[in-house]
């Protein structure tokens, strides 16, 4: 060995103890449990079985722990009301999206709204805002009506000879790619009247699990997003031998294609003029035909890159699909295990589609959002079964986090806030803030459309919880709260009026189980990955 290559072996070294060497923390007051292994810290645990790890921690810790994560990394983890309104609302851009989520989302989507920050974040939710007001949903709702039905007539067709095992999240998905696409995007992705393979909307379907998949060597993309041009960087993920890789980049590859195709189809229609988009699909109603027109007259500080509406496409498609479709498919779960509430939606649903004939008419966007067992129902459902889990925030500055009760610290002493410094990770956990008994009463875990329908907790109420959506953090608050929530919960009332008339959905009496993601999805078996929902289906009309 050369006297270089012993200097350059030493340097390394050196670097590896210097960065990961343990070193003194403001939390390392904060209890929370040990670390299982120096270079993954509590990582296998988590990944091993999330959400039993996050009830287990929750119960033992409380509202806010330390964790471990990769090279023992002291990461904070918490659902303490006033700490996420200071998170998500007060000290937001302190407390921002972490630089790992920002740079796999630029790597995969692109410079849309879940890989920006700061001003061109901002830039972008201006411009966006309008299409998804009320106004543009009321436009849309014949177009979802539309869709839904045809939906309820596949289904309708392939139960014909009596109760059958249906994969219902196959066609929530289906269908929750069609809205968006025809509501969104004003291009088509299923007919939903034959079954056709698709590599978009199994690229779509495929994105959180592959992701998943790749929960640490993601770990390193922060580091390696700007090493060398885009082209070398593609050249060398390309050699890396992983499978699962491998399938991220194909789910990548074949999203921006689409996307790119879409953008163009559209470009070109708008340049012909507003007949032109009236005679596609979404007759230029669609989200990306109002934001291009949009974009045309805005100030030139305002416009939109050619790039980042091709990211729009694809961060859209991607969050309006996935969460959707599975939080559609565990409200048909949660119905088919309670048949009374079933019933009972059914009912009031019916009577509101009844145009007095007996014939069952499609309801307006203003009727079907006033419907008030329908709306507690998934209200109920986005509460308790929220789809993401658990955020990721970073810390920018060196700052305090304030807490709504103090907490225990390991010297015994009470607790009122928690210094954190720069480059802090921030665990926030958004199911348990939507079932903290505390704030919702002793029967938080349980699933009640009914507490909807009454005055909520006076605890809830006064609680400082940041949630852009009835006292939740399902949809978060502040600057980067879900931009498409109301679009969101159209789709899924409208597909709930459009089901459960025409069908009654029962347990099938094999077990699902419901595994964590980026969004939690539900499978056959602990062991498989692959996202199914059978129920049996029955025909009522």
């Amino acid at each position: 060995m050369t006297f270089l290559q012993q200097c350059l072996i030493c340097a390394l070294i050196a670097y590896v103890v210097w960065r990961f060497a343990p070193r003194r923390s403001p939390v390392d007051n904060v209890p929370g449990p040990s670390s299982d292994s120096w270079l993954t810290g509590n990582m296998k645990l988590f990944q091993r079985d999330r959400l039993k790890f996050q009830a287990s921690m929750v119960e033992q810790y409380g509202r806010l722990f330390k964790f471990h994560g990769l090279f023992n990394a002291k990461w904070l983890y918490t659902h303490d009301a006033r700490a996420l309104h200071s998170i998500y609302l007060k000290d937001h851009d302190v407390f921002e999206e972490s630089n790992l989520i920002l740079a796999c989302y630029n790597a995969a989507l692109g410079p849309g709204l879940m890989g920006t920050v700061a001003q061109q974040h901002r830039r972008q939710r201006r411009i966006l805002n309008p299409v998804f007001s009320a106004k543009h949903l009321r436009d849309i709702t014949p177009i979802f009506n539309e869709i839904l039905g045809r939906l309820r007539e596949a289904i309708a067709s392939r139960i014909k000879g009596g109760p059958q095992e249906v994969d219902m999240l196959s066609w929530t998905g289906r269908a929750a790619l069609e809205l968006i696409g025809v509501g969104g995007l004003g291009h088509s992705f299923d007919p939903l009247t034959r079954d056709v393979a698709d590599d978009f909307a199994d690229a779509v379907k495929s994105f959180f699990p592959a992701m998943q998949q790749l929960e640490v060597p993601r770990m390193l993309v922060p580091r390696l997003a700007h090493v060398g041009t885009p082209g070398f960087r593609r050249a060398v993920l390309e050699m890396i031998p992983l499978k699962a890789l491998k399938r991220m980049i194909h789910v990548t590859d074949t999203m921006h294609a689409q996307s790119v195709k879409i953008y163009n189809d559209k470009k070109a229609a708008l340049e012909k003029g507003d007949e032109a988009l009236k005679d596609q699909v979404g007759e230029g109603k669609d989200i990306i035909s109002v934001l291009l027109r949009a974009n045309i007259v805005a100030s030139k500080e305002d416009r939109l890159s050619d790039e980042e509406v091709i990211a729009q496409i694809s961060t859209m498609v991607l969050a309006g699909m996935d969460t959707t479709s599975n939080a559609l498919a565990r409200i048909l779960y949660v119905l088919a295990e309670d048949q009374d509430a079933q019933q009972r939606l059914r009912e009031e649903i019916v009577q509101a589609r009844d145009d007095g004939s007996g014939h069952l008419r499609d309801l307006t966007y203003d009727e079907v959002m006033d419907l008030p067992y329908l709306d507690a129902v998934c209200r109920e459902t986005l509460r308790r079964y929220t789809p993401v889990t658990i955020l990721l925030r970073e810390v920018r500055k060196d700052a305090i986090l304030p807490l709504s009760t103090p907490i225990i610290g390991r010297d015994g002493q009470p607790m009122e806030s928690i210094p954190v410094t720069k480059g802090t990770m921030v665990f926030t956990d958004i199911l348990a803030s939507n079932c903290d008994k505390e704030l919702w009463g002793p029967d938080a875990d349980e699933w009640k459309p009914e507490r909807w329908l009454k005055p909520l907790p006076r605890a809830i109420e006064e609680a400082p919880i940041p949630g852009v959506y009835s006292h939740l953090m399902t949809f978060i608050g502040g600057p980067r709260a879900c931009i498409g929530f109301k679009f969101s919960q159209l789709e899924m009332k409208v597909a709930l009026a459009a089901l459960l008339p025409a069908f009654m959905f029962e347990p099938t009496g094999r077990p699902i189980y419901w595994k964590p993601a980026g969004v939690v999805y539900p499978v056959t078996s602990p062991e498989s990955k692959k996202p199914e929902m059978p129920l049996k289906v029955t025909c009522l009309l």
